[in-house]
């Protein structure tokens, strides 16, 4: 299970890779760094929120690295930044067709890189919840997401809008704990102020509701909330 944000950070520049890692942990991201993309391939992709790719190296390079992972099912959607010097207008639309997310030239500042990390992951889970099945099913829990209405053992359960949004989006993803800031990106509109404890309190009320599934939305305690499924 990811506990929080984990980024792969595939560099042959050692020195970018600690600063990038530096900063990345400051902002409170769990960051891995491979100095190859060829070791980059050996270890479980899958277990990343996304992946952080200089183009030039040595052997492989990121564009061949991001054809090798889009080729697979498994990883088709992990997002990933191309970082490089190549800045070329070509450069640039191979990225994208290769299926990069996002594409930062080399020299660049650490606020912009910040910025486009936080951009990239909030489109992600955005677009995890636009690709949500109609029907979101464990166990006698059922989530209709066309007809927004959510029943347990076939009693209907009254759920808010925001409520059915956030079980939603943990129900469907119950391998990931979401942190607060996430779930407030996927939920609420992006103009709208609310605080932390927002989230909280509508966890409570969501446990509440659920009856016997209640205990199943977990804590991860300082970072956010997930739904564990149980055998």
């Amino acid at each position: 299970m990811i506990n929080r944000e984990r980024i792969l950070v595939i560099d042959d520049e050692r020195t970018l890779c600690d600063v990038l890692k530096l900063n990345l942990e400051l902002e409170g991201y769990c960051v891995d760094v491979e100095y190859s993309a060829e070791d980059a391939l050996k270890r479980r992709l899958t277990d990343y929120s996304m992946i952080l790719l200089d183009i030039m190296m040595e052997e492989m390079s990121g564009y061949e690295f991001v054809s090798r992972i889009r080729a697979d099912e498994a990883m088709r959607n992990i997002p990933v930044i191309l970082c490089t010097a190549k800045d070329g207008e070509s450069d640039v639309v191979e990225g994208f067709m290769r299926g990069a997310d996002d594409y930062i030239r080399k020299p660049f500042s650490m606020k912009e890189l910040v910025l486009r990390v936080k951009s990239v992951l909030r489109r992600s889970v955005n677009k995890t919840m636009n690709n949500t099945n109609q029907l979101i099913i464990y166990k006698t829990l059922v989530l209709d997401t066309e007809k927004r209405e959510c029943r347990v053992s076939g009693e209907e359960i009254t759920l808010t809008k925001k409520e059915f949004d956030i079980l939603a989006l943990l129900l469907s993803n119950s391998d990931k704990v979401f942190s607060r800031e996430e779930i407030l990106d996927a939920v609420w509109d992006n103009d709208v102020y609310v605080v932390d404890r927002t989230i909280d309190v509508n966890i409570n009320r969501i446990r509440k509701k659920l009856m016997c599934y209640g205990n199943n939305i977990t804590t991860k305690q300082g970072y956010g909330y997930g739904f564990k499924k149980e055998e």
